[in-house]
């Protein structure tokens, strides 16, 4: 399985994969087994935020290889385009889950958190953890990011043989630092899960499910930690920003339109035209959800093309949104070889489904 067999969607800009808790294990257990790299991301509502104005933070998550979606507002706006990414897959859920996985036991080691917190996380798991065996912890403290980097500390990571590498750190500057180290870690399985390891110390209790199924566990970590009150301030205004600027006007715009897109869907052409200096992709009519095999196939192969990549939208009219998650996983391909992903012809009703996409970096 490469990038582009992945059911992405792009939402605000980032891709999520519509998978399932199941689903997501799956892919974390054939990682731990195959000893191939996965860093997984959990984006919740303040991912977004912060991923609108910081361009290394929102490349992070594009540069992940599993997305899930722990916020329940994530999921409404899904719901409200029709992006089939029907339940939260909260982080904190899926390390329990681990944890009760009794047939196939996972390693951990924990990176961050309070002083403490890995020792009691820790002391805990393997007194009781049925799936879960923890190998390892390390709280860096307070500094910057190239001071918890060294060499002494990944290689007691790596020394340590886990099969999960648990990050808290702080969304920002743990992403940061699984970006800078992610090429020296041999743990096969990386993500920054914040709370986790407070949750597994018993620092902090977690939401009652009906608090999680309501979307109001920002309510309950209100009441475990007050500080948290600002940031939970701003995601709101946030959601509430992004919710009438682009999410309702797209959605009132397929709700006139979807129909005549439905129509003359089949009509969608795509090619691809390659010489010695660029690559030339041109997209014309509709593509719809989702994406038809033909279109994902040829993104592969301008992916593998070792050139800068131009995609022409000149004679596009509306590109769904599995399809702007596909150019998401076309520029994570070619950043990581140095190459450029250029979008021409853009239409103003195009650039507009840019921006109600969360999109119009790609075309600044």
């Amino acid at each position: 399985m490469d990038d582009f067999d992945r059911e992405v969607y792009c939402i605000a800009g980032l891709p999520f994969d519509a998978v399932n808790l199941p689903q997501t294990m799956t892919r974390l257990r054939d990682a731990k087994f195959e000893k191939t790299p996965c860093f997984l991301t959990t984006p919740n509502l303040n991912f977004l935020a912060l991923a609108q104005s910081d361009t290394d933070f929102r490349n992070s998550v594009i540069y992940s290889d599993i997305v899930i979606a722990d916020g329940t507002p994530i999921v409404w706006i899904a719901k409200l385009l029709n992006i089939p990414i029907r339940e939260r897959v909260a982080g904190s859920t899926l390390f329990e889950s681990i944890g009760q996985e009794m047939r196939r036991k996972m390693t951990v080691y924990f990176f961050g958190g309070p002083e403490g917190a890995g020792a009691e996380a820790s002391k805990r798991i393997n007194e009781k953890s049925a799936g879960l065996t923890c190998v390892g912890y390390h709280a860096p403290g307070f500094c910057s990011v190239d001071e918890m980097s060294t060499s002494s500390i990944i290689d007691d990571i790596n020394l340590s043989k886990a099969d999960f590498l648990v990050v808290a750190l702080g969304a920002k500057k743990g992403q940061a630092w699984i970006i800078k180290n992610l090429n020296k870690i041999t743990v096969p399985i990386v993500s920054h899960l914040g709370a986790v390891i407070n949750f597994e110390a018993k620092r902090l209790k977690r939401a009652p499910i009906g608090f999680q199924k309501l979307g109001l566990e920002w309510a309950w970590r209100i009441k475990e930690e007050p500080q948290l009150w600002r940031r939970y301030w701003g995601d709101g205004w946030f959601f509430i920003g992004f919710l009438v600027t682009k999410i309702l006007p797209h959605r009132l715009w397929l709700k006139f339109n979807i129909n005549r897109l439905q129509k003359i869907s089949h009509q969608s052409v795509a090619h691809l035209k390659s010489d010695g200096i660029d690559c030339k992709v041109t997209i014309s009519g509709v593509i719809l959800d989702p994406v038809l095999a033909e279109i994902r196939d040829l993104i592969r192969q301008a992916s593998l093309q070792s050139r800068n990549v131009q995609i022409d939208l000149s004679q596009a009219e509306y590109l769904g949104s599995g399809a702007f998650g596909l150019l998401l996983l076309l520029k994570k391909q070619l950043d990581k070889n140095n190459l450029t992903l250029q979008i021409t012809g853009i239409s103003p009703s195009m650039k507009r489904l840019f921006d109600w996409n969360g999109l119009s970096y790609l075309i600044e």
